[in-house]
């Protein structure tokens, strides 16, 4: 499989507001267990600093986390800023705040209102141990005022709270709706070969025509939720073999191919399956493959 000695760099870099990034980065939500949001099973937080090390040695400078992403083992947050802090210059960290999650129980309640999200963003400093935070996606429910959340926290980027504001689980309209507000500097959207959101493509395009970042989430899992190990796909297990590859790296690599404007944020808690995401931004595949792999999940 490709493997050796492939840094993050090898897939190229993105400007992301004013921090240039490698465009292949890491995911932290798997940190905490199988389950980072508090289903699944726990990891050993010792064991994902190790990993989150590596990332680094590897070349990787972005790195996306949430204050929510947590489980009864440890806090991703946490494990990021023990592992690495004081943070490497050139290393964005990038968060997200909207969904409700009761800090100690770890119940899921109602979403943050406008008014509430500078708790959420005070949460992420402590929990990251930073004065001030990189890159904010406001994360939408779908059936939020988007506009209204990102004019909140466009407040806080004026008091000094945060740079750059992203978003999370959007359309074209509510990108639409935000950019009348604030500066958007990426959308995080779930994409995967075998998965599209019916609107993807409008939303990729709309990225790509206003410089902004199009930062696709669960892309090794397709249907299924990150961290699966069971490829449904033939066509991507051939491509992979022709390639000397695994189908992780097939995806992670299609995902790549989709535009200089799109960055890669697979997730791991194990160091061999990081080096081998890592080592996906040096497989270049062909037209024809890109062409298959597109298809998938059209009928």
């Amino acid at each position: 499989m490709i493997s050796g000695t492939t840094t993050a760099a090898a897939a190229g870099t993105w400007t992301l507001g004013d921090r240039i990034v490698n465009r292949l980065g890491f995911g932290a939500m798997r940190l905490t267990g199988t389950g980072g949001m508090g289903r699944g099973v726990d990891r050993d937080p010792d064991r994902s600093a190790v990993v989150v090390r590596r990332a680094v040695d590897l070349g990787v400078n972005h790195i996306d986390t949430a204050g929510f992403y947590f489980s009864a083992s440890g806090r991703a947050n946490a494990i990021i800023r023990d592992a690495l802090a004081p943070y490497p210059d050139d290393l964005t960290i990038v968060t997200k705040v909207g969904p409700g999650r009761d800090l100690v129980t770890g119940e899921w309640g109602d979403w943050a209102r406008p008014d509430q999200l500078q708790a959420h963003v005070e949460h992420n400093l402590e929990t990251l141990g930073l004065e001030r935070l990189h890159v904010v996606n406001y994360r939408s429910s779908g059936r939020d005022d988007v506009p209204a959340a990102v004019s909140a926290l466009a407040a806080l980027r004026d008091e000094g709270l945060l740079d750059h504001i992203g978003l999370s689980n959007v359309g074209t309209e509510a990108l639409a709706g935000a950019r009348s507000m604030a500066d958007i500097v990426c959308v995080q959207n779930r994409h995967a070969a075998g998965y599209e959101r019916s609107d993807t493509g409008d939303v990729l395009a709309a990225c790509r025509e206003h410089g902004i970042a199009f930062v696709p989430f669960f892309t090794i899992a397709a249907q299924a939720r990150e961290g699966t190990s069971e490829e449904r796909y033939d066509v991507v297990e051939a491509i992979a073999r022709a390639h000397d590859a695994t189908p992780a790296q097939v995806r992670i690599a299609w995902n790549v191919a989709l535009g200089d404007h799109v960055l890669a944020i697979p997730g791991t808690g194990d160091v061999a399956h990081l080096e081998q995401n890592v080592a996906a931004a040096s497989l270049r595949l062909s037209e024809a493959d890109l062409a298959a792999l597109g298809r998938l999940g059209s009928g």
